[in-house]
């Protein structure tokens, strides 16, 4: 039985601010039982939802020196899903309103969270054989691990892997203060280890210490050895490209289940989607108010409002696109001005945009089941979950061939009669607007192709199975 430890900073259903809590919440519910015992420990932060609060088991307490202070750790237990989540507690570190703060606050927050997730191995009797890291927050596991090894044998031989969900956040901060923070001995603090350009870099130094390094999807792990998408780490990568894979994130396939699923109005599968997918967009277009025509194109876009996620383009050429037979969905919130851009279509063109600046889980669901294509245009995207989603749902996403989105959407081939969606390769507005018209060809005029393509969409596999084969297949090589 191997013992796998994931360490994070948020999971499902616990806490989440993005896709990050899908994998860490998901993914160990879906290893072979028999041969994997994957257990999670995350920070116990104070805003998290009372229902799971009140449910956490106290298991015990210790002091833990950081440095110069003395810190208390409390561990708490939960088990969810057939899964042993630990929660480490400590209210100076986690009792903000919201898991992440300032930038200072969480590098010394995250410092604490991982010497504390090694320290509390011995006291709560589970020794993993690999810890899983994910994302800055644990960066420093591997590096305290390597520290630790010195004159304690209890922690010699746990391997560590390190998974970057986004490496553009690396949680960077002066060296003088994460050194004073972290006790740690001032060899680590070099160009080779934890520095990067005069700053103490966690991403780095947990790519630097850790046995192996993964990143979600397999298009990313080669983009980032490239200077435009290494966001200055792209020496390294190359570096410890021989220790680097890209797994594909999965989707929930239970909670996103276009037969089961209680958000939307009607439930419908890849055998009759023809005639039942439609009354979900009727019912979407009455709740906000849009022209009721069954007939019409709706694209929907759920997403954080970013330059990341591709709204530069969007913004570009929006009113020139609603010109068109088509009706747009919006949902999300992000920078002022892609959520006021999307307030003043919905202004000016008000049967055929709608613009819901806020984030609700129910209405997401409404959104991939009722529209007919989904817009994804990010200038990066390390995986991206939204088209898996649509791909579920049979939305066709419509995306820039980057990251995981390359990965995961094959375009459609009219000759070949192949593809699950529509994909433009350069970052460019006109590009994109002429592959949504592409679409909306299909759509109009071409009924039956368009169906087919909503079929195999739907009989796609990206469900956890999957990425946990791969996973296995890692630890087992480790």
């Amino acid at each position: 039985m191997k013992q796998i430890l994931f360490a994070a900073s948020e999971a499902v259903p616990f806490i989440k601010t993005g896709g990050l809590a899908d994998v860490v919440g998901s993914l160990p519910k879906y290893f072979d039982k028999e041969k994997y015992d994957v257990r999670v420990m995350l920070p116990k932060y104070l805003c998290m939802k009372e229902e799971w609060r009140n449910q956490l088991q106290y298991r015990t307490h210790f002091y833990m020196d950081l440095n110069w202070r003395t810190e208390y750790v409390g561990i708490l237990e939960l088990q969810y899903e057939g899964i042993t989540f630990y929660f480490i507690d400590n209210e100076y570190y986690f009792s903000g309103w919201a898991p992440y703060g300032d930038m200072y606050a969480d590098i010394e927050k995250f410092a604490f969270f991982s010497k504390a997730v090694l320290s509390a191995l011995p006291v709560i009797g589970f020794r993993p054989d690999i810890i899983h890291c994910h994302d800055w927050q644990t960066g420093l596991i591997p590096i305290f691990l390597d520290n630790f090894r010195y004159g304690n044998e209890y922690y010699r031989g746990i391997k560590t892997i390190m998974t970057i969900h986004n490496l553009k956040f690396q949680g960077t901060w002066d060296t003088k203060r994460v050194q004073d923070i972290t006790g740690l001995p001032s060899y680590y603090f070099v160009p080779d280890k934890l520095e990067a350009y005069k700053d103490a870099n966690y991403l780095k130094g947990g790519i630097v210490y850790a046995d192996r390094i993964t990143t979600v999807s397999s298009t990313y792990a080669e983009e980032i050895k490239t200077p435009f998408y290494g966001e200055k780490l792209d020496g390294l990568m190359n570096a410890r490209a021989g220790s680097l894979s890209g797994i594909v994130n999965g989707i929930d396939y239970d909670d996103y289940n276009p037969e089961t699923d209680k958000h939307i109005a009607r439930n419908y599968s890849v055998k009759n989607f023809r005639k039942e997918k439609v009354k979900n967009k009727v019912a979407l277009q009455e709740e906000l108010n849009l022209e009721r025509d069954n007939h019409a194109m709706m694209i929907g876009i759920v997403s954080r409002l970013t330059d990341q996620k591709g709204f530069d383009l969007i913004d570009c050429v929006l009113d020139e696109l609603c010109q068109d037979a088509i009706q747009i969905v919006a949902l999300g919130t992000g920078e002022a001005k892609y959520e006021n851009m999307f307030r003043h279509y919905a202004w000016k063109y008000p049967g055929k945009v709608s613009a819901n600046i806020y984030y609700s889980e129910p209405m997401s669901h409404k959104i991939y089941a009722s529209c007919d294509a989904f817009l994804m245009p990010s200038l990066f995207e390390p995986c991206g979950l939204s088209q898996l989603m649509s791909l579920r749902y049979g939305t066709l996403p419509i995306v820039r061939e980057t990251g995981g989105l390359k990965d995961t959407v094959e375009p459609y081939n009219e000759y070949e009669k192949t593809g699950t969606g529509f994909s433009f390769s350069n970052y460019n507005a006109h590009e994109m607007m002429a592959t949504v018209r592409y679409a909306e060809q299909i759509f109009y005029d071409r009924k039956r192709d368009w169906n087919k393509i909503v079929e195999r969409a739907m009989e796609q596999d990206f469900s956890w199975n999957h990425s946990a084969r791969e996973y296995e297949k890692l630890y087992d090589e480790l």
